[in-house]
């Protein structure tokens, strides 16, 4: 057994972690990320099995970091080194802490202990190598969407679930049907260890599946949370507004701030309004619902 991971540095001088993040995610990569306080810059490594897979993922970041650069995320890209797994399995774990969604709901990873408020549920979560925490501004918009909508007996979907957690918030507090998928068969299997991790096994079955042509139940949900890029969100639009129950809300999240207006009147052309816009940065995220209902 390779005892070994492939690692190619790459360093933000900007110090901002969410943008870079994004798109390494987007090339469906995995990295951890951390602050270089004494240089005040971000330095995300990526990851990868072999020193084969490490030259072909350094190639296509010697393409794409040209185009990266030109919407404002220049990352210096440094050379191949290798690490031992024991290494990074300790190493990048300080660097996620806990986030408290409301009065209601603490995101902990679950190797933390920090205390809840009084009549505050945990969810604890355990990400892998770069899955969510809920520390991502367009997970923590989903987190705090599902709080505000929730209500007993309500459905969720989770469209792109990555790590679970958005699934794992619903079922922690209350609602009553919960499903989720990921195109990544990987972040299924992530998802399905959070799910038990938080004893909600009973409540979500994770599946793979693609936004293109997922179908889901013959009934709708009352709230559906698709975070995934925003030309994706345009492209599948009509199947994931048929997703949406009548009076139901359709939060969308993973989008850059100046793609959300086009992002937006797509969804408008199917019928659907905007109610409520946030951004943090250079990320938006949206609340949607049909044009006929409040």
């Amino acid at each position: 057994m390779n005892e070994l991971l492939f690692c190619i540095p790459l360093e933000d001088p900007s110090g901002e972690f969410e943008n870079a993040a994004e798109l390494l995610n987007a090339l469906e990569l995995e990295f951890s990320s951390y602050f270089d306080r004494e240089n005040c810059s971000v330095k995300h490594t990526v990851y990868t099995l072999d020193a084969e897979s490490a030259a072909g993922v350094r190639e296509r970041l010697t393409e794409v970091l040209p185009m990266w650069r030109e919407i404002g995320v220049d990352l210096k890209m440094g050379e191949i080194f290798e690490l031992h797994k024991s290494e990074w399995a300790e190493a990048w774990k300080k660097y996620f802490k806990p986030v408290e969604i409301s009065e209601k709901l603490l995101v902990r990873p679950s190797w933390l202990n920090d205390p809840p408020r009084p009549g505050q549920k945990v969810l604890e979560i355990n990400p892998g190598m770069s899955f969510g925490t809920g520390q991502h501004a367009t997970t923590l918009f989903c987190l705090k969407q599902i709080d505000k909508l929730a209500a007993a007996g309500k459905s969720l979907l989770d469209a792109g679930c990555g790590s679970g957690i958005l699934a794992i918030a619903g079922a922690l507090l209350g609602y009553g049907v919960i499903d989720a998928f990921d195109f990544d068969p990987e972040a299924v299997e992530v998802a399905k260890e959070n799910i038990a991790l938080n004893n909600c096994s009973d409540a979500i079955a994770p599946e793979t599946g693609n936004a293109a042509d997922w179908q889901g139940r013959p009934e709708k949900y009352d709230v559906v949370c698709a975070n995934i890029l925003g030309h994706l969100l345009i492209s599948f639009r009509f199947n994931i507004v048929s997703w949406v129950a009548p009076g139901g809300s359709l939060v969308l999240a993973g989008i850059l701030e100046r793609d959300f207006d086009k992002v937006s009147a797509s969804y408008a052309e199917l019928g659907m309004v905007e109610v409520e816009r946030f951004t943090d940065r250079e990320w938006t995220g949206g609340v949607f619902r049909f044009a006929n209902t409040k």
